[in-house]
């Protein structure tokens, strides 16, 4: 599925930059150059990747990204993450995220059209910042001091894992939220 590195109109007339190939191809290799995301590429079952979320708050936040899904490296569908939280929150942030799948099951789960990670779940930020936890808990301080990663741990919860690599911004938030997706099936 190629795009092209084109512009297109919001509905408001406002220009925004369409998601390229060669934006996921880069999202991808910063997640494998990152020392322990990349260990998952080898034994995952697939995985959700968003080259772009933008997440901002200030008491009421939000955050938007469009993503693909990849089972046993195949393209398999579009995917579409928002949240919505509450509490005390500032700020604004940009980051790419990527969700593996442990196996089939937790792949069928994701691609149900619907899924949803409640406020439990969490991601491990990988950035060369400062960084508490960047997760749907709603408990974080980051910031990005440039391209370079240091060593994360992850691990499997509920069949799923979660990356995050900061790229801009600063959020401070203390709130309750969560994600959710949905999928559209490539035709």
């Amino acid at each position: 599925m190629a795009e092209d590195d084109v512009a297109s109109a919001d509905s408001d007339g406002q220009f925004i930059k369409r998601t390229t190939d060669k934006d996921y191809d880069e999202t991808i290799r910063a997640f494998k150059n990152a020392p322990k995301s990349a260990a998952f590429f080898d034994h995952a079952y697939g995985y959700a990747i968003f080259p772009v979320v933008g997440k901002v708050g200030f008491v009421i936040g939000g955050a938007y990204g469009e993503g693909r899904v990849y089972k046993q490296g195949s393209f398999t569908g579009m995917t579409k993450l928002t949240q919505a939280s509450l509490g005390f929150q500032f700020g604004g942030q940009a980051y790419s995220e990527i969700i593996f799948f442990q196996d089939q099951r937790a792949y069928d789960e994701f691609v149900s059209g619907s899924f949803e990670f409640g406020a439990q779940a969490s991601a491990v930020v990988i950035t060369a910042g400062v960084s508490g936890e960047a997760s749907t808990k709603g408990t974080s301080a980051t910031a990005n001091a440039g391209d370079k990663y240091v060593a994360a741990d992850g691990q499997y919860y509920k069949g799923m894992a979660v990356f995050n690599l900061v790229k801009a911004g600063l959020m401070y938030e203390a709130a309750i939220s969560g994600q959710k997706f949905s999928f559209d099936p490539a035709h």
